[in-house]
């Protein structure tokens, strides 16, 4: 299952590439890279691309649609080979999913039918799975809405993992978070993803829910 929040467990590249990696502020042609990223670690961090029939659907649910309606609070971490990581975020997810809504899912829903209503979701494929996203969104319980209403994806792939930049992509969106007045930011990790999970704990993120996925906080006033 595609895991938007979350970075695998791949081998450490030379230190050559941190001296040309930088974090940049995302632009209207990093849109195709969104969706190029997401797909490339799709699978709790790793490559899925061989798992889609379509191969922008993930990123119609995990990446786009950030960039294309909340730019601020996007960030792509790129080298000599190119964008190779993002970091994409909500201010207010009760607002965005509004958005979404109006906005996003309906154009989508014409285009990617829901998986079929006999098929039991164990065995829907990854694209089925995508589409289910796309006609039933996530969405925010109410409590968490309140105090962390903010929410972010994180991804990069291998080339780029194991440097720092994944620390580097947090501080910059959270700094971005706090001065548009965010008072709090979540995101979901799915259980599996234990390297992940550590590296976020690490961060100083907090677990507020483990049921089913991980749900990782921290409030951005006592984090200023």
């Amino acid at each position: 299952m595609p895991q938007p929040a979350a970075m695998g467990s791949l081998p450490r590249r030379t230190l050559r590439h941190v001296a040309h990696a930088a974090i940049r502020p995302y632009r209207d042609s990093d849109l195709d890279d969104l969706y190029r990223v997401c797909l490339q670690t799709g699978h709790g961090g790793q490559d899925a691309t061989s798992m889609f029939d379509d191969p922008r659907i993930l990123g119609h649910v995990f990446a786009a649609p950030y960039g294309l309606f909340e730019p601020s609070l996007a960030f792509v971490a790129e080298d000599e080979a190119g964008v190779g990581g993002y970091i994409v975020g909500a201010l207010d997810s009760r607002a965005f999913e509004e958005r979404l809504e109006a906005d996003w899912w309906p154009a989508l829903r014409d285009r990617y039918p829901a998986p079929p209503s006999g098929l039991p979701p164990e065995q829907w494929t990854p694209d089925q799975r995508a589409a289910g996203f796309i006609h039933v969104p996530l969405t925010v319980p109410d409590e968490l809405a309140e105090d962390y209403p903010s929410h972010l994806h994180i991804n990069l792939v291998p080339r780029l993992q194991s440097q720092g930049l994944g620390r580097q992509l947090m501080d910059t969106l959270r700094r971005a978070l706090r001065e548009q007045g965010s008072v709090g930011l979540h995101f979901f990790v799915w259980p599996a993803n234990e390297r992940a999970a550590g590296f976020y704990r690490h961060l100083g993120f907090t677990v507020i829910s483990a049921e089913g996925p991980v749900i990782f906080a921290m409030d951005l006033r006592s984090a200023a």
